[in-house]
C-alpha cells in the first residue's frame, strides 16, 4: 500500500477481524453435503466475495483441495464418494488438518469425510479439536473454531509461542511455527497468488524468489489500534448511558464481533507495548466518559540526536517526555515514543533518511525491514546490464513516477538514482503536502524530487513530457490494487519498466496478469495508435505487453500470514 495513504490500514491485523468466509455461489464446485437449515427467514444475509478479498483467497484453496480429492477419489474408487451427513452447528469434532490455506487458516477433514473445515491456529499434520461454527452451503465447506490440538504436527512447537493470547486474538496465526517455515509458506502463498489470480500460463511466470524475512520476528509493530465497545443496551436515539466499570479494551476474536481484553501485544514495539499500558491505565480511571465506543491510535515516533562518537552521551531534544524509551546505536540515540492523537505529526527513519507523516495516516507499520526492502528496490529498479553486445544498446532510465506515492517512501529514497527526476504522485492532498516537506527534509531539490496531487486514473496527463523509453514506473496501490482504467492508462504510456509492490499479492497478481496480457483486441477510446507518448512500446492494439523478470515476497508481518509482494515487469518491445 502507498506509503502515506489516507486509507483503512492493511497491514492492522491485530485489531481487524478476518472477514468471514461467505456464500457466493462458484461454478463447478461439489455440492454441498449437509442437511438443509430450516425457513430462509432465519438464515444469515450472504455476503458477496470482492476480487482478491480474504473469502475469495479461502474459496480459491478450498475449491483447488476438492478438485484434488474429487481426482483422487475417481482413480481409487471410480466414482465420486456419497454424501456424507455434517455435523450441527455447535457442535465440538476431531479433525485432521491437511493444508494450510493462503489466509494462514487450516484446511482439515473429519476421518472418513472429505468435506473441507477451516480451522484458524492449525497447521498441516496437526489433529485438533474444533468447534463447528458455519457451514457454507453454497461452497462446500465449514468454518470452524479452534479448541486444542490432540495430535501436534511435526512442524508445531508450542514452546516458540510468545504471547498469552494466541489462539483467541486473531492478529498472529504461525507463533507455534520455525521462522524459517514461516518464509516458506508465505513463499508459496505468492506462488499460489499467481497460480489462481494472474490468469497467466505457467511459463509465463518466473519461479517465486524466497521471501526476505524482516530483522525483528517480534517487537517490530510500530502502530497498534486498540478499541473497546460502548455500553450495552444504550438506545440508538436519545440520552445514553456510560460505562459502569471499565470495558473489555483491545482487539477482535476469531469469528466474533466481542473485544478481547488484551493487556499487551508482543508483535508491538516496545514504545507501542508501553503505549498500551499507558492507555489501559487511562481508561481504567476515565471509562465513566464514555458513552459510545472508541478506538485508540498507539504510533510509535523517534527523535535522533546524532553522536560525535560510539562513547558521547547524548541528550533528549528539548520537549521530549521524560517516558521516552532511550535506544543507543554507534552513530545515534533514538528517543522513542507513543503518540495517540490522530493528527500529531509521527517521524520515522530509514537509514540516513528521515519521514514524517500524520500519526494516523499510513505508514509502513514494521521500519525495521524497510532498510533492507528499499535496498531491495534501489538495486533492482534499473534494468541488469545487457551482457548481450550484439544488442544496440538502450537510452538511459532517467525517470521516476511513483504512482500512489503517500509522502514518498519510493520517490524519495530513490531519488539519486534518477538524473531526469523522480515524480510522486497521489489523490490525497495532505499526503502530497507531507510528501514535500519530506522532500526538503532529505535535502532534495524539486528539480530532483517533485509531488503532484491527482487521481491515479489521469496521472499520466501529468508526465506527458517524459520519455516512456527512459522511465521507470513504481506502484504501491492500496489492497483493493489498480483499477482497470489506471492499467489502460498505463499500457497506453507504456514506461519500459514496471515495479509493482502490494501488500495484497493475489490483487497484484491480477493486475500483472493484465499488464503481460496487454491490450490486445482493445482499440478504441483514448490513447489509441500512437498513444501519448509515441514510446516503443505503445504497440498496435492501443499499449505495450509486459514480461515478468521476477517476483518476491517481502515478511513485512512476521507471526502471521500476511505478504507483501514486489513483481519487476519489462516492455517487451518487438
Amino acid at each position: 500500500m502507498a506509503t502515506g495513504q489516507s486509507t483503512v490500514d492493511a497491514g492492522d491485523v491485530s485489531q481487524v477481524p478476518a472477514p468471514r468466509a461467505n456464500g457466493h455461489k462458484q461454478p463447478g464446485k461439489r455440492p454441498f453435503q449437509g442437511h438443509h437449515r430450516g425457513p430462509a427467514k432465519h438464515r444469515r444475509k450472504e455476503k458477496t466475495a470482492q476480487e482478491g478479498s480474504h473469502d475469495e483467497v479461502l474459496l480459491a484453496d478450498v475449491q483447488a483441495l476438492l478438485a484434488s480429492q474429487k481426482i483422487a477419489d475417481e482413480a481409487e474408487n471410480g466414482a465420486a464418494e456419497e454424501a456424507v451427513a455434517l455435523p450441527e452447528e455447535g457442535s465440538e469434532i476431531e479433525l485432521e488438518v491437511v493444508e494450510l490455506s493462503s489466509t494462514g487458516d487450516g484446511l482439515a477433514k473429519q476421518r472418513g469425510s472429505d468435506h473441507i473445515y477451516v480451522v484458524p491456529f492449525s497447521i498441516p499434520g496437526d489433529t485438533v479439536k474444533a468447534k463447528v461454527h458455519r457451514h457454507n452451503r453454497d461452497d462446500g465447506y465449514t468454518a470452524a473454531d479452534f479448541i486444542s490440538v490432540v495430535k501436534p504436527s511435526p512442524l508445531r512447537d508450542d514452546a516458540r509461542i510468545q504471547c498469552r493470547y494466541f489462539a483467541k486474538c486473531s492478529g498472529c496465526q504461525f507463533q507455534m511455527l520455525d521462522y524459517a517455515e514461516q518464509l516458506r509458506i508465505k513463499r508459496n502463498i505468492v506462488v499460489k497468488a499467481y497460480r489462481n489470480f494472474s490468469q497467466l500460463p505457467p511459463e509465463l511466470v518466473p519461479e517465486v524468489l524466497d521471501t526476505i524475512g524482516s530483522p525483528l520476528q517480534y517487537g517490530y509493530r510500530t502502530k497498534l489500534t486498540p478499541h473497546f465497545d460502548g455500553p450495552k443496551g444504550n438506545p440508538r436515539r436519545g440520552p445514553k448511558k456510560a460505562h459502569q466499570e471499565m470495558p473489555p479494551f483491545g482487539f477482535t476474536p476469531k469469528n466474533t464481533r466481542q473485544v478481547m481484553d488484551i493487556e499487551d501485544c508482543p508483535i508491538a514495539t516496545e514504545a507501542v507495548r508501553k503505549g498500551l499500558a499507558d492507555e489501559r491505565a487511562r481508561l481504567a480511571v476515565e471509562y465513566g466518559k464514555y458513552t459510545k465506543g472508541a478506538t485508540i491510535l498507539l504510533r510509535e515516533s523517534t527523535k535522533r540526536v546524532p553522536k560525535a562518537s560510539p562513547t558521547d552521551t547524548t541528550e533528549p531534544p528539548e520537549g521530549t517526555p521524560s517516558t521516552a524509551l532511550r535506544v543507543e546505536t554507534d552513530t545515534h540515540t533514538d528517543f522513542k515514543t507513543c503518540i495517540t492523537d490522530q493528527n500529531a505529526t509521527s517521524t520515522e527513519y530509514i537509514d540516513s533518511f528521515v519521514f514524517t507523516n500524520p500519526a494516523g495516516a499510513f505508514f509502513q507499520n514494521n521500519n525495521s525491514i524497510l532498510s533492507p526492502f528499499t535496498a531491495y528496490i534501489r538495486s533492482h529498479i534499473l534494468p541488469p546490464a545487457d551482457p548481450s553486445a550484439a544488442k544496440p544498446p538502450k537510452k538511459p532510465i532517467r525517470y521516476l513516477i511513483d504512482a500512489y506515492s503517500g509522502s514518498g517512501l519510493f520517490t524519495i529514497t530513490q531519488a539519486a538514482l534518477f538524473p531526469g527526476g523522480s515524480i510522486g504522485i497521489d489523490i490525497a492532498e495532505k499526503s502530497i503536502a507531507f510528501a514535500r516537506r519530506n522532500a526538503a527534509l532529505n535535502g532534495l531539490r524539486e528539480d530532483q524530487c517533485r509531488f503532484i496531487a491527482a487521481d491515479a486514473p489521469q496521472l499520466f496527463r501529468s508526465v506527458s513530457a517524459y520519455d516512456p523509453d527512459e522511465t521507470v514506473v513504481v506502484l504501491d496501490p492500496p489492497r483493493k490494487g489498480c483499477d482497470a482504467g489506471f492499467l489502460r492508462q498505463l499500457l497506453r504510456f507504456a514506461p519500459r519498466r514496471v515495479v509493482y509492490v502490494s501488500c495484497n499479492v493475489h490483487t497484484q497478481a491480477r493486475d500483472v496478469g493484465v499488464l503481460v496480457r496487454g491490450l490486445e483486441g482493445e482499440g478504441e477510446g483514448e490513447g489509441e495508435g500512437k498513444g501519448q507518448n509515441g514510446g516503443e512500446g505503445d504497440k498496435k492494439g492501443g499499449g505495450a505487453r509486459y514480461e515478468i523478470e521476477s517476483i518476491r515476497g517481502f515478511d513485512f508481518f512476521p507471526q502471521t500470514g500476511h505478504v507483501e509482494g514486489v513483481a519487476i515487469l519489462n516492455r517487451v518491445d518487438a
